[in-house]
């Protein structure tokens, strides 16, 4: 990990986790994709998936996406593979939004 939720510079709604441009991405959890695309420039190309009614994820920074908006998903299934970050650093943007407010992912992930 190369950016803990809510430290300065970057985003910091998410997490920063390092790794090797093309990477695959895989979904945290089953759902539906909302939103694949570029048009939130801070994000580079983005993945939304909604995985309940009060959760969703997002996955930033993707150098090539494999799903499209409408898709539905399983936990584990890759759905992007990682680009280049801030600085021209490979890694992946992870958030995880409760009911619109972002939350620290790692205390929603398996340790």
């Amino acid at each position: 990990m190369i950016r803990r939720f809510g430290s300065s510079g970057g985003l910091v709604n998410g997490i920063g986790i390092a790794g090797r441009v093309g990477q695959e991405i895989r979904a945290a959890a089953a759902g539906r994709v909302v939103y694949a695309g570029n048009g939130l420039p801070a994000y580079g190309q983005l993945i939304i998936i909604n995985h309940n009614d009060s959760f969703l994820s997002a996955y930033g920074y993707n150098d090539e996406l494999v799903v499209t908006q409408g898709q539905d998903i399983g936990a584990g299934q890759v759905i992007a593979r990682m680009g280049l970050g801030p600085e021209r650093q490979p890694q992946l943007h992870f958030e995880i939004r409760q009911n619109g407010t972002p939350v620290d992912p790692l205390l929603h992930l398996p340790h």
